[in-house]
């Protein structure tokens, strides 16, 4: 047997550029002592937990490789559960930040979590429409409870009474008595789906909201129990005087059903609150002691309620009787009239109980919130944007009108949209990501952001020799020239009509060239203007010439010796020119659908194309032959860059997979899964020991290359 040839393996290392998850929901929890201080949020698959006064990130959860869907804090405030997108549930210790325990049980994701009053019970619902009640001291799990046909949206305990109730995307909200496991009561007054649960007023008043604007309230009345608890409950419901033999079996089971129902509790319609949103309820909750209710829909408005206490509403009601009462003395000869009516006003409504405190604004799409009452009666409320943003604000309650302040922003950690270009410097330390609305420089070592400059629709970046500036190619045809030691735009120059789509820099990194959406690569050259402001020179770039073509322009790449420039267009072929004199020399063409990225090797010998047709193929650079086929992702293949100084190159997919391939011996070598949706862009370090991508879901990954040698023929094998 021959030697067998040994790659290097990569490795995934960090994870960074995301502030918060979509999927799960934001908790405060209480860590060092601090209560309304620290928000853990969902960040794909970890969670981090965020310092809103500082705007730090203080601790990572580890996740394994599922994406984090729901959280929720112990009472006791030492532990944190968190969902995943698998079913699995994890609890974590806040003080160590390790995975002491681990539930198994769920087969979808799962969509609520919740503790019970002392901490010792949590119930998780999930997509697969069970609910199950696990036993957190003993690790292990006490009941499922199955009945909802869709998925569970909420889970609540009942604080007397062991009691769980479970709103479901099937319209259903179901009471379950935990001593029997079994479902008592079915309330079916929604016509949509029940999005949301809220018990307040001490478990007397239940709220679920669902797809139109109102919020209904149900009342809930526990029956006492009788004086014998040892009795039948159908036994007891029964006069003494009729004898029980006389039932059938069938008939006594009927009426235990009845009866037992009834003697748990009853629950009826009490009215309902409009909200102002219109469209579905998207999450709705209190804070811990339910005295502050807040809910909201699809868009930016968080609408908070106030929850009056019995002592409250008993004032309200008395200010309200002797208002009424100088009215009837007034008109002193309608007084039996005004009696009655008098007494009919005594009744409190429900939108006396539930008054509406205020709105609160934020800046983009809220996807989830989390409250929290200080005891001098100062209401925090922290919200998840939909465009990867953490608010805080802050209200006091007490004060009329409510006046309301946002305490903190947390932004610096990511881009509000998709980062479509990615780049390295010379150095291999800073990472340049851009996206829709800015420019991120990143420190590779740290992972913190260094500069944030405001930009337009990026699409292609580069680092000017020297690193000291950028470009960046925009969706509207510009090149945006920014200096990085102020974190300054200095130019935007018009290059293109549609899209600049692709830049490379020329070997000789005198300058770079650009294709774009208008048919027409342009060339560059960096030179040094005099600037009015100051006595210096700065750097600016003048276009040389330009080559027309009959096809947009996706893709253009020089080969190393800057002989050769590679064209990728619209038609799906590759064209092949000679820079000096632009003549033409070689169409490579074989794709079914148009080359979306492509790049040559080191030596100028071998060119691979990724295409929209998800192949990969692999041409000789001499005479423009194809050499091999590869079928490389599931979906586009979006990126391609060689690895500096050998034939080694990484792809990277829509279907959320980057690859390493080999392009002597047209192998697959190994596959860097992560991301949890499409893969934009790749960015690799000029000395190839880094690799960063960016993707769809918000992250940005850096992948290292470790000193462990990786045998294909093991790797089979496994």
């Amino acid at each position: 047997m021959g030697l067998t040839k040994q790659y290097l393996r990569y490795t995934g290392t960090a994870l960074f550029g995301v502030v918060a998850s979509q999927k799960g929901n934001i908790a405060y929890v209480t860590l060092r002592g601090d209560k309304g201080r620290y928000v853990a949020v969902p960040a794909c698959e970890h969670v981090f937990i965020w310092d809103t006064r500082k705007g730090e990130k203080v601790l990572i959860l580890q996740g394994l490789k599922q994406e984090v869907t729901a959280l929720c804090p112990s009472p006791d405030g030492l532990h944190l559960a968190v969902g995943y997108e698998d079913g699995s549930i994890r609890v974590f210790s806040l003080l160590s930040g390790e995975g002491t325990v681990t539930f198994n049980g769920h087969k979808a994701a799962v969509t609520a979590l919740k503790y019970d009053e002392l901490g010792g019970c949590l119930a998780s619902g999930s997509k697969d429409t069970d609910v199950i009640v696990w036993d957190v001291i003993n690790e292990s799990g006490l009941y499922r409870l199955k009945g909802h046909k869709d998925a569970v949206t909420q889970v609540l305990f009942l604080k007397e009474k062991n009691i769980l109730v479970s709103s479901a995307k099937d319209t259903l909200v179901k009471w379950w008595d935990l001593n029997t496991q079994h479902c008592f009561k079915t309330l079916v007054g929604h016509r949509t789906e029940v999005w949301g649960l809220a018990l307040v007023a001490e478990g007397k008043l239940l709220l679920t909201g669902s797809a139109d604007s109102e919020l209904r309230a149900w009342s809930i009345n526990h029956f006492q129990e009788g004086p014998d608890p040892n009795e039948p409950q159908y036994k007891r419901s029964k006069g003494p005087s009729e004898s029980l033999e006389e039932f059938s079996e069938a008939d006594k089971a009927e009426d235990q059903e009845d009866t037992q129902e009834e003697h748990i509790l009853s629950c009826t319609k009490a009215g309902s609150i409009m909200r102002e949103g219109r469209d579905r309820v998207v999450t709705l909750a209190t804070d811990r002691t339910g005295r502050i209710l807040a809910c909201h829909g699809a868009d930016s408005v968080l609408e908070i309620f106030c929850v009056l206490s019995e002592g409250e509403i008993r004032k309200k009601m008395e200010k309200k009787m002797k208002k009424a009462r100088k009215k009837a003395k007034q008109r002193s000869n309608e007084e039996e009239k005004e009696e009655e009516e008098v007494d009919g006003s005594s009744e409190c409504s429900l939108q006396e109980k539930i008054v509406r405190l205020v709105n609160i604004k934020a800046s983009a799409k809220i996807k989830s919130f989390d409250l929290i009452l200080s005891p001098r009666g100062e209401l925090k409320a922290a919200v998840m944007l939909q465009n990867n943003i953490v608010e805080s604000y802050s209200l006091n309650s007490a004060a009329q009108p409510s006046q309301v302040a946002r305490t903190a922003k947390i932004t610096i950690g990511g881009h509000r949209s998709d980062v479509r270009t990615l780049a390295f410097s010379s150095d291999n330390i800073a990472i340049l990501s851009a996206s829709a609305e800015s420019v991120k420089i990143w420190n590779r070592s740290t992972l913190q952001c260094i500069r944030t400059m405001a930009c337009e629709y990026a699409l292609c970046s580069l680092f000017v020799p020297g690193d000291r500036q950028v470009i960046v190619g925009t969706k509207a045809g510009n090149l945006q020239l920014y200096d990085l030691a102020s974190g300054t735009l200095l130019e935007t120059l018009e290059a293109h009509d549609g899209a600049l789509w692709s830049i490379s820099l020329s070997s000789d990194q005198r300058g770079f060239v650009t294709g774009g959406a208008d048919k027409c690569v342009k060339f560059w050259e960096f030179e040094l203007v005099k600037d009015e402001h100051t006595v210096q020179k700065r750097l600016s770039v003048k276009q040389t010439r330009i080559l027309q073509l009959d096809e947009d322009v996706l893709c253009v790449r020089y080969s190393p010796n800057q002989k050769l420039l590679a064209v990728a267009l619209l038609d799906c072929t590759v064209k092949i020119f000679y820079t000096d004199t632009l003549k033409f020399f070689l169409s490579l063409y074989g794709h079914k659908l148009p080359v979306l990225c492509m790049d040559i090797s080191y030596d100028g010998a071998l060119i691979a194309t990724g295409s929209a047709d998800r192949n990969v193929k692999i041409w000789g650079l001499d005479f423009g032959d194809c050499h091999r086929s590869l079928f490389a992702h599931d979906d586009s293949v979006m990126y391609l860059q060689f690895v500096p100084k050998s034939h080694l190159f990484f792809t990277a997919g829509k279907d959320r997979k980057i690859k390493q391939w080999d392009a002597d011996k047209f192998e697959h070598i190994q596959t860097l899964e992560g991301h949890h949706q499409e893969v934009w862009c790749l960015a690799l370090s000029p000395n190839g020991d880094y690799v960063t991508s960016s993707s769809h879901d918000k992250s940005l990954r850096l992948w290292e290359r470790t000193k462990e040698p990786l045998i294909l023929e093991e790797e089979r094998e496994m």
